[in-house]
């Protein structure tokens, strides 16, 4: 799958792999870091209503006010992805995939903490949510950066044989922030009186997730680097290399990407509003389950990717895309209200989907070769990620107050089909040694 590295190229351009000694160190550093970003981007969906009323208060008059509360929320964040993912990547071939890591959560505990200590409208008037739109600026970049980084430490770290495995951990750990920024929203909602709420305990989640950032950059500080800093002397790869010398994997990324994470933030953070807008069940126990479904679909994630290294990356992919395509329609319209069936429609699509989320990192860095490995994948998988992921919510919202929510889940099956086909000319990669 890998491309031919560009000819202009000498091949002393390749940096050093550096195999690490401490496998299981590495997979840490790489799932902490990564659930502490995942942790602190969450926490900001949960707590958005609570931030809002002291941040971006109705009745101003400030017709600023309500344009940087919309950009904030809806695309600040998305927006910066794939931005953090090119210069995060970039950083990660240039300087090493460690240093790219460490970069990447200390900027996202400064963001955190950023946001923990936005001033309130009413003490600073606009200047309030232009401190908020430059911490969800600053989150957008690190999740981005992290993605691309991340994945090509994760994948470089793995054993023979186990790549598929250790690619796995980068949903079980984005799986374990989401429920840990979840539990601490839900506890604190349940512990404190709405005025507490509204005034300060919003704040704490996003304190707790600085600290958490800084225990992250110090486990990360230990880890090995996989794959050495180019010698001063050997040219190191441009911003815009990957894109330049490897066009048809980049295409490749998109194609792979495009359907599988319309069904991720489809089945993960839009089931439950759908149901609640397409079947009347209460928000309580679509958020409920939703987290049984979410622990469930963690726990699958390493199970999915070692049958990867089994039988191979195709007959995973293709699993999920013509299984997602020919499902989703009946799975949606098996809702019918009830608990039981959300979980039950819920689980189900988690099966199908990790049939791409366990192996999607493996398969994006046996694309590219090591040069340029993560800068060629942070910026086309973030920006399909912010075309089709991000939009999953607004998109099926929108049908919805069209009147016709019943096109959403057919949605979702066309992309998942198209992907599908792309899956289908992929060479098999499993079995091939990673490119260094």
């Amino acid at each position: 799958m890998t491309e031919t590295p560009e000819t202009t190229a000498p091949p002393t351009t390749r940096g050093t792999s550096l195999p690490p000694r401490h496998p299981l160190r590495q997979l840490l550093a790489a799932s902490v870091g990564n659930a502490v970003e995942w942790y602190d981007w969450y926490a900001y969906t949960f707590l958005a209503a609570h931030l809002a009323r002291e941040v971006f208060p109705p009745g101003t008059g400030n017709s600023l006010v309500p344009l940087l509360s919309t950009f904030a929320v809806f695309a600040v964040g998305f927006f910066m992805r794939p931005v953090g993912g090119l210069l995060m990547g970039a950083i990660a071939d240039r300087r090493g995939r460690r240093t790219a890591l460490t970069a990447t959560i200390l900027l996202m505990g400064g963001s955190s903490l950023l946001v923990g200590v936005t001033p309130t409208y009413a003490a600073a008037g606009v200047l309030a949510p232009v401190v908020l739109v430059t911490a969800r600026l600053l989150q957008g970049l690190s999740v981005g950066g992290e993605f691309a980084a991340s994945t090509t430490f994760l994948v470089e770290s793995a054993g023979p044989g186990r790549r598929g495995l250790f690619s796995s951990f980068q949903y079980v750990s984005t799986s374990i922030g989401q429920l840990a920024a979840s539990g601490v929203a839900a506890l604190l909602v349940a512990k404190l009186a709405e005025d507490d709420m509204n005034a300060w305990g919003w704040r704490v989640p996003f304190l707790l997730g600085a600290v958490l950032s800084l225990a992250g950059f110090w486990i990360r500080r230990g880890a090995e680097e996989t794959r050495a800093a180019h010698p001063a002397e050997e040219r190191r790869p441009g911003l815009f290399d990957a894109l330049r010398h490897h066009p048809r994997a980049s295409l490749l990324i998109c194609g792979i990407t495009a359907g599988g994470t319309l069904a991720y933030y489809t089945w993960t953070s839009y089931l439950p509003t759908y149901a609640e807008l397409n079947t009347g069940m209460t928000k309580a126990d679509a958020l409920l389950a939703g987290t049984v479904s979410l622990a469930f679909f963690a726990v699958l994630q390493p199970i999915g990717g070692a049958l990867s290294d089994r039988f191979g990356r195709k007959p995973s992919l293709l699993f999920f895309g013509i299984g997602f395509a020919a499902l989703v329609v009946p799975l949606l319209h098996a809702l019918d209200g009830s608990f039981r069936s959300l979980v039950l429609v819920q689980c189900a699509g988690m099966v199908l989907l990790t049939g791409f989320t366990s192996i999607s990192a493996a398969v994006n860095a046996e694309i590219f070769p090591a040069r340029v490995r993560a800068a060629g994948i942070g910026f086309p998988y973030s920006l399909t990620v912010a075309l089709f992921g991000g939009t999953a919510p607004y998109v099926g919202t929108l049908l919805k107050e069209l009147g016709r929510p019943g096109l959403f889940p057919w949605y979702v099956a066309a992309l998942c089909l198209l992907s599908s086909a792309v899956y289908l000319r992929l060479p098999e990669s499993a079995h091939k040694p990673l490119d260094h």
